[in-house]
Formats: structure tokens, C-alpha cells, sequence
């Protein structure tokens, strides 16, 4: 569904990504961009139907190309972008708005950028063929990396308010779903359960599969719910996330049903520690790579150091994983303010169970707030 923009105000924080992404056309030498990728068109306009391009070029609105599936709800973003219905292909008419912008009637040499990171080869083609058609230079076409999800990294105060609805829901839809579990349920009952908890809530969809993992299947990070039922004396991890108007959430908690298992118990306390230990080393100007090793190093100076296999986190906002990472692979990466990142740490055990615990962080101009508010001891996690 569309996100409505009612207002001049609402309408602000587009027109300042709009006017940022200029700025960095302009530094990569590029004239006009392409944009393709869907939630980078919902980022720039507040647009989220998708099947629609935006062609962004050096002044005035962007051209936002959709069909009439979309006309009515198109409606309400006038004021960000000029709309044009297309009545075939999409790069047809993504030719002839090129054509008619008179880009390319200059004496200068014109560069249109397009998104190297989600455009396909057919695209590619097709656009070319489409330029040609119209006798446009496909010379001017370049492919560009990062222009706009560089900018998506750091949120800004309307879009951490978007998340932070996103946690809300999802917390309140666990805390919902937590009254139904009992000894015997399978897993895939509570992860029916938690989703209809965060859809009746107002989520569009959930951020991700969610991940219910009972006994033995909890050492499986990825894992895909079945139909094991929860038992007695054994582990339930739950990751789940919710979306609210585009952006997403993300939180894991372990559980015990009834009481925990010795080496359970262990391992939860480590993980535990592990995860306040890089929560307290957030702040802006850390490498990523450092906000891990210090969770790697609880853990392994515990003796789990190899049941630990993945990165720390990884950023948050319109898609489940996105920049920066928090993972020893983070090379020179740093953390900026602005930047939202899920803290993850997790021990495995195959065949016994294992143990995960995650929240969501805004990084502050001075260090880091957690976006979420569900507690996280051992005590409370004990159905």
C-alpha cells in the first residue's frame, strides 16, 4: 500500500533525500539517475506500491513512471513528483520522458546513472533499446553503486520514529503471543499466532520469516518453523520483526519452557553478557569490526568462541539487512549517528539448543539508545 503525504511538512523529509541524492549524482559526476529498485523509490517519495521508476534529474520534480493500477493513489505525492502514467513497457516510457526532458539537447556530454546494485543485463537492454528508439546517446548510460542506499544508512528523525513503531508492534505482538505457549505447541502454531498478533497491529507484512525455533532446532540460526512442539525443560527461540509504513524491526529472545536446562543456562548468561558488553561499546566513530570482537571475545574467553559463527548485526530500516555490519568482515567500516544496528549474539549447540539475544540501537551523536524496551534477563524468559 501507498504511504499518504498529507501535508507540506510531511512532504519534507523527500524533499530533502531528493536534494541530498542530487548532491551525490553530482559528486559521482553522474547528471541524471535512474532509481529502479523499489524501496529506494519509497524512500525518495514516500511511494511504496511499487512496479514504478523515478528519474531524477538535475532540477525540478522527479519524474515518478507508474500505471494506472496506482493513478489514485498517486494522488497524494504531486507535491514531490511529477507523475507520468505509462501504457507500455516501463522502459519505453522511461525513453520517452528521456526524450522529452531535452537532457540530452545540450552540447555537453549527458550522464544517466542507473543502479548497477539492482538493475538486471534484460534491464539494461531494454533500456538501451528503448534510448535508441528515441535517438538518444546510449554512450550516456553508466552505472553507478551505492547512491542511494549510502543515504539510507543514517536515518533520520522521521524514519527512527517509523521503526520505533515497528518495535512497538512486534513487542506487544511476542507479549500477546507468550499467553498461548504451553508445553505442545508446535512451532508452527506460535509463529501463526505471532504473525497474526503484528498484522492485527498494523504491520504490512512481517519484517521476515519469522524464525521459532523449539529444542534441538534452536541451534539453527536460520532455522524454518515445523512442526516440533515446545516441551518442558527445553529452549524456544523466537526472531521475529514487524513493518510499519516500510521500515522494520528485528529482535530475538530465548526462552525456557518451565525451567532451564543446566547448559542452557550457561550458555544464556553468556550470551547475555556478550550482547551488553558491544551494546555499551556503541558510539559513533567505533569500527564495526570492533563492536564485534568485543562480543567475540565474551564468548570466547567462555570456551564458545566456535559456536558463534555469524556477524554481530547488521543496519535496519526499509530492508531487514543493510548498512553498515557489525561483522569481523567489516573491513574500515565505522558507525556513524544516524545509524541503526541490530546487536545479535548468539551460541549453538547442535543437538541441544542454543541461545540468541537481539535488539535494535540507534547511534547517538554521543553513543547509542536502544530502540527496544522488552526485558532481557533470564528470569522473565522463563515460561
Amino acid at each position: 500500500m501507498a504511504r499518504k503525504s498529507a501535508n507540506s511538512s510531511a512532504a519534507a523529509p523527500f524533499r530533502r533525500r531528493i536534494t541530498a541524492l542530487r548532491r551525490a549524482c553530482s559528486r559521482a559526476k553522474v547528471d541524471a539517475l535512474l532509481v529502479t529498485d523499489p524501496t529506494d523509490v519509497g524512500y525518495l517519495t514516500g511511494f511504496l506500491g511499487g512496479d514504478s521508476y523515478l528519474i531524477l534529474t538535475p532540477s525540478g520534480k522527479p519524474v515518478l513512471i507508474s500505471d494506472n493500477r496506482y493513478e489514485e493513489d498517486l494522488q497524494a505525492f504531486g507535491s514531490i513528483v511529477s507523475i507520468r502514467m505509462r501504457a507500455g513497457s516501463i522502459l519505453a516510457e522511461v525513453g520517452a520522458t528521456l526524450a522529452d526532458s531535452g537532457l540530452f539537447s545540450g552540447r555537453g556530454k549527458t550522464r544517466l546513472g542507473i543502479q548497477g546494485e539492482h538493475m538486471t543485463l534484460a534491464q539494461h537492454v531494454a533500456l538501451r533499446s528503448a534510448m535508441s528508439e528515441r535517438k538518444l546517446p546510449v554512450s550516456a548510460v553508466t552505472t553507478t553503486k551505492g547512491l542511494v542506499s549510502d543515504l539510507r544508512a543514517k536515518k533520520d528523525d522521521s524514519e527512527v520514529a517509523l521503526i520505533r513503531k515497528a518495535v512497538r508492534i512486534q513487542q506487544q505482538a511476542l507479549e500477546a503471543t507468550l499467553e498461548i505457549v504451553e508445553p505442545g505447541l508446535s512451532e508452527f502454531e506460535i509463529c501463526a499466532e505471532l504473525e497474526y498478533q503484528m498484522k492485527s497491529r498494523g504491520s504490512t507484512e512481517p519484517a521476515f520469516h519469522p524464525i521459532v525455533g523449539a529444542k534441538a532446532n534452536s541451534s539453527r540460526p536460520h532455522y524454518e518453523p515445523a512442526k516440533t512442539k515446545t516441551a518442558n525443560k527445553n529452549v524456544l527461540l523466537i526472531d521475529w520483526g514487524a513493518t510499519w509504513k516500510g521500515y522494520r524491526s528485528d529482535m530475538t529472545r530465548t526462552f525456557a519452557i518451565g525451567a532451564w536446562p543446566a547448559k542452557m543456562a550457561e550458555v544464556y548468561d553468556i550470551v547475555l553478557e556478550a550482547h551488553q558488553a558491544a551494546a555499551a561499546a556503541l558510539k559513533p566513530g567505533s569500527l564495526c569490526k570492533s563492536i564485534d570482537a568485543v562480543a567475540r571475545e565474551v564468548i570466547t574467553n567462555a570456551g564458545y568462541g566456535d559456536k558463534f559463527g555469524h556477524g554481530l548485526g547488521h543496519g535496519l530500516g526499509m530492508h531487514v539487512h543493510e548498512e553498515p555490519r557489525l561483522s569481523k568482515l567489516a573491513g574500515d567500516q565505522r558507525l556513524e549517528p544516524g545509524h541503526v544496528v541490530t546487536i545479535e549474539p548468539g551460541i549453538y549447540l547442535p543437538g541441544i539448543g542454543g541461545v540468541r539475544i537481539e535488539d535494535d540501537y540507534l547511534i547517538t551523536n554521543t553513543g547509542a539508545r536502544n530502540l527496544c524496551t522488552l526485558p532481557k534477563t533470564r528470569q522473565w524468559s522463563t515460561l
